[in-house]
C-alpha cells in the first residue's frame, strides 16, 4: 500500500478528508451531469408530473421528476470512491 512509504499521503486515512472530498466529489458529479441528466429525461419525458388542473400547476406539466437518480448516483459513487471499504 502506498501510504507505508509516502507518509504525506497519511491524510487520507482521516474520516474528516474523506468525509469533505466525498461532498466535493458529489457536487463535482451533480453540477457535471446534471444538465445532462435531466435533458435527457426531459426528452425521454420519463416519469414526467402530469401536473394537476389548477392554474398554479399547470407551469408544472411535463417536469422530470425522475431527478432522484442524479441524487442517489452522486452520493453512491463518492461513497464507493472515498468510503473505507476495508472497515468492517
Amino acid at each position: 500500500m502506498l501510504l507505508r512509504y509516502f507518509h504525506a499521503l497519511n491524510v487520507f486515512r482521516y474520516i474528516t478528508v474523506r468525509t469533505a472530498l466525498a461532498s466535493i466529489t458529489a457536487l463535482l458529479i451533480t453540477l457535471v451531469l446534471g444538465p445532462w441528466v435531466i435533458g435527457r429525461l426531459a426528452r425521454l419525458q420519463s416519469a414526467s408530473y402530469p401536473g394537476r388542473r389548477t392554474k398554479s400547476h399547470q407551469s408544472k406539466a411535463g417536469t422530470p421528476t425522475m431527478g432522484g437518480v442524479l441524487i442517489v448516483g452522486s452520493t453512491i459513487v463518492p461513497t464507493l470512491l472515498w468510503g473505507d471499504l476495508e472497515n468492517e
